[in-house]
């Protein structure tokens, strides 16, 4: 039975008294798995239960009920149908087909068990519990059951060397009819049929009768289709296997003979790296390797209408592979011998090899165990130390044995990251950032020789895995994502980004080969996958380790992929809005590469032109107001032309009425009103105009939240922010200035499009207090920022939008784009204009 539990608990009392013994239960005779078979034909787990018979009435008949033993919650309710075929197989296990293509199986954990209910179902469908299979009548045409009907039995010829052509028609022509199988296999099964057809093999092998072997050849593919445990049982033993092999050399659609009992006995070598002492288990592992051997190797191709027809076959494997699994788990002193000579120094690389190979294995048999005891097998290699193990393995020279080892790491990351993700941050607090297990993960992901990186594009998946953390939230420790990506962004991140990094020290990539391309393809795919995912920690990543500009180095690659990953980069940071992100790339003139790509890509209508177009278009969409301004005043000139889409010309109209609403106080006022909830539109229907002028608006309104005020500035910027005395020097400057721009202002409120300072009293005082304001990324004095003097791509100062300095109370705030005043809270719904008087108490403090 599939992976007996080593110290089962006491069973509590059925529900409703079902069963054959009915009442309470003080022995696990009743405990089961319940199996069902998908559309892979592989079985599924669906949980560990007790099963019981009772007569339900919702069903009208008596019924198999499995309740879950953790929670008492209904696995199975399933009638015991009169014409439903049942199958016992291994002494341990009953199947059978609810539907056309719903298979179900129970596996007992005792024999008692499995014969109690087994007779129950017996008992109901009238039938004899000795049989192993129920009758199916359900194909049967009228005229086949009463031929059936009127002979019971199935007679077979005398298995004689000159009737093997007899015997081979009679397979065939039982193979069609679900009744007629079931009468072959029981004829076969009663008179030990099986060995006396393969002693004839030997004698037609002595005499080189080939048309006697292609005989046997067809009834010994027969009898694999009539999908039968007790059949495959004797052909499978130790003394029939390989005979059964050899007959199935003998294709006579093949003009020559297979060798497969040669490469079973010569080629293919049972190697014991750990001795096995459980007899039983060494056969079981003999026998799996040969039945495997035979359905992927030697049986034909099954046709469409063949391929239920081995369905018991597939289980035979399956349910032989949990057997493994589960003895070879808890034998210790055989795991306790494995990982001592893996780790061992002393062993030779040969036989170091052979172990890898072993635990590779062993670790893909693990796969056929249902989720909750191949939680418990990978725990205990866990115990057994499979971590630190794989950690010497991968720093060794042998290629062989590292691929081996990085197959291994994937089940454990995939199927368990949390546990891998503990161990990493517990050997970080020992050893040194190179010997890392990560980083040895990620050191071979870039020295991966394969010119296609199909082993890099593995470990690039894995390393997504274990940075994810959507698969972190369900953990017990609920600090776990934020202590692994600190983990990561220290120990990790920059063996990640060496290869990035040593390739974009110059205007274009210093190596663009293709490996090298796909390479760095892939590294920047896992940056993008942090972007989306990991925000503070990358975003401070980024900008103090200016990653962004290096990225779109790679811009200028002649690989095109490589220039669209540098670019899906950028796509994915602006599509965040976040205006941190907005400054560093104001500040460094990072649309500049891009630019520079889409004029070099020419008329060319290709992704890279569609990819552009689309982010300068969610810029215009979104209408993010500090790169509308930046791109506008700096590559407008570049972008005029392009007029077979408006991206651009609508990124342009959109900078002007920006424009507009910084220089005219009255739409302000406007929106305030609106703001305040103090204005009522009339029922008449607005124009499109108006209509359109309102969106834009509330537009607004929904930016100017963004603003980042003064506090939130990081401790560790200071290397992209404007030292305080730039910002007094300008001040100085522009003091005159201002006085005359206050008087030019009309009654209207409308003012030149100059910069702009207003300061109420208490303005000079605090100037100083208020320095950190004054040095928010992207400001107007900050050196290389558009609309400083003397900075590439300044504008003049009648044109200058970048920001405005903001007051209340003596309170200075500097932000850095034209909307941001919407953020006041000065009562605006008083005048929409400033009168003359209150223009000279301003003038004069």
């Amino acid at each position: 039975a599939p992976d007996q539990p080593s110290a089962p608990p006491a069973i509590a009392s059925q529900s409703g008294g079902c069963g054959v013994a009915g009442g309470r239960m003080t022995d696990t005779r009743r405990r089961v798995k319940v199996y069902t078979l998908n559309e892979d034909r592989q079985w599924d787990d669906r949980g560990t239960g007790h099963v019981s018979s009772c007569y339900v009435e919702r069903l009208k008949g008596m019924s198999l009920l499995v309740r879950a033993e953790s929670d008492g919650s209904l696995l199975l309710e399933s009638k015991i149908n009169p014409n439903t075929a049942y199958q016992k197989q291994q002494d341990t296990l009953i199947v059978w087909s609810e539907a056309e293509n719903y298979d179900l199986a129970l596996s007992f954990q005792e024999k008692a068990g499995c014969d109690e209910i087994w007779e129950k179902i017996c008992q109901v469908q009238g039938k004899d519990p000795s049989v192993d299979i129920t009758q199916d009548l359900v194909d049967e045409s009228e005229e086949e059951r009463f031929d059936d009907m009127s002979s019971p039995g199935l007679e077979l010829p005398s298995c004689e060397l000159s009737r093997l052509e007899e015997i081979a028609e009679l397979v065939a022509s039982s193979l069609p009819s679900p009744l007629r199988r079931e009468k072959l296999a029981l004829a076969l099964e009663n008179e030990g049929y099986i060995k006396k057809l393969l002693e004839i093999f030997h004698v037609c092998e002595d005499l080189e009768n080939i048309e006697g072997l292609h005989h046997l050849y067809e009834i010994i593919k027969g009898i694999f289709l009539l999908n039968r445990t007790a059949l495959f049982e004797v052909m499978f033993s130790e003394e029939c296997i390989m005979d059964v092999i050899g007959c199935l050399e003998y294709d006579p659609s093949l003009s020559q003979s297979r060798k497969h009992r040669e490469f079973l006995t010569k080629t293919a070598k049972f190697k014991e790296v750990i001795p096995i002492s459980d007899p039983e288990l060494k056969q079981k592992i003999h026998q799996t390797y040969r039945v495997q051997y035979i359905q992927d190797m030697v049986l034909p191709t099954p046709s469409v209408f063949e391929e239920n027809m081995l369905s018991t076959l597939h289980s035979f494997i399956f349910f032989n592979k949990v057997e493994i699994v589960g003895m070879l788990q808890e034998d210790e002193k055989f795991l306790t011998d494995l990982f001592a000579q893996l780790t061992d120094e002393a062993t030779d690389e040969e036989k170091r090899q052979e172990l890898v190979n072993f635990l590779k294995e062993f670790c893909a048999f693990s796969q056929t165990l249902q989720p909750q005891n191949r939680d418990a097998f990978f725990k205990t290699l866990s115990n057994m130390g499979i971590l630190p193990a794989l950690e010497v393995i991968l720093g060794m020279d042998d290629a062989q044995v590292r691929s081996a080892a990085t197959d291994i790491f994937s089940y454990l990351v995939e199927y368990n990251p949390s546990m891998v993700r503990e161990f990493v941050m517990q050997e970080a607090q020992q050893n040194d950032d190179d010997i890392l297990l990560i980083n040895l993960i990620i050191e071979h992901m870039i020295c991966d020789t394969d010119p296609e990186l199909g082993g890099a594009v593995l470990l690039m998946g894995l390393l997504r895995t274990l940075v994810d953390p959507e698969n972190m939230l369900a953990t017990a420790n609920k600090t776990e994502k934020t202590e692994f990506l600190g983990f990561f962004y220290k120990h990790c991140m920059h063996v990640l980004t060496a290869p990035l990094l040593a390739n974009t020290t110059e205007d274009k990539p210093s190596k663009d080969d293709f490996q090298t391309a796909q390479l760095l393809a892939l590294i920047l795919e896992l940056l993008t996958f942090c972007v989306e995912h990991h925000t503070y920690h990358i975003k401070n990543y980024i900008i103090n380790k200016d990653i962004l500009r290096r990225v779109l180095v790679l811009m200028a690659s002649k690989h095109a992929f490589l220039a669209l990953c540098a670019l899906r980069f950028k796509r994915k940071i602006i599509g965040l809005k976040d205006e941190f992100y907005n400054r560093y790339i104001m500040k460094s003139f990072l649309f500049e590469p891009v630019v520079k790509a889409f004029l070099n890509n020419g008329s060319r209508y290709n992704l890279m032109n569609s990819a552009i177009i689309e982010m300068f278009e969610f810029i215009r969409v979104e209408d993010i107001k500090s790169l509308t301004a930046h791109v506008i005043e700096n590559y407008w000139k570049a972008l005029e032309d392009v007029d077979y889409v408006q991206t651009f010309k609508g990124l342009k109209l959109r900078f002007e009425q920006q424009r507009e609403r910084q220089d005219n106080p009255k739409l302000d006022s406007m929106r305030s009103i609106l703001r305040n909830h103090r204005y009522r539109r009339d029922a008449r229907t607005l124009e499109d105009e108006e209509e359109m002028w309102f969106n834009t608006d509330e537009d607004d309104m929904e930016d100017g939240e963004a603003v980042v005020p003064p506090s939130d500035k990081p401790k560790n910027d200071e290397d992209i922010m404007d030292p305080i005395s730039k910002f007094m020097e300008r001040k100085k400057l522009k003091e005159s200035e201002e006085k005359e721009v206050l008087l030019k202002t009309n009654l209207s409120g409308r003012q030149s499009p100059s910069f702009k300072l207003s300061f109420s009293s208490g303005t000079k005082s605090n100037l100083t207090s208020q320095s950190s304001a004054s040095n928010l990324p992207g400001s107007p004095g900050s050196p290389g920022s558009p609309g400083s003097p003397g900075s590439p791509g300044s504008v003049s100062k009648s044109t200058s939008q970048m920001a405005a300095i903001t007051t209340k109370g003596g309170l200075v705030g500097l932000v850095d784009y034209p909307d941001d005043d919407e953020e006041d809270d000065e009562d605006e719904d008083k005048e929409e204009t400033l009168s003359l008087s209150k223009k000279a108490k301003l003038e004069s403090s």
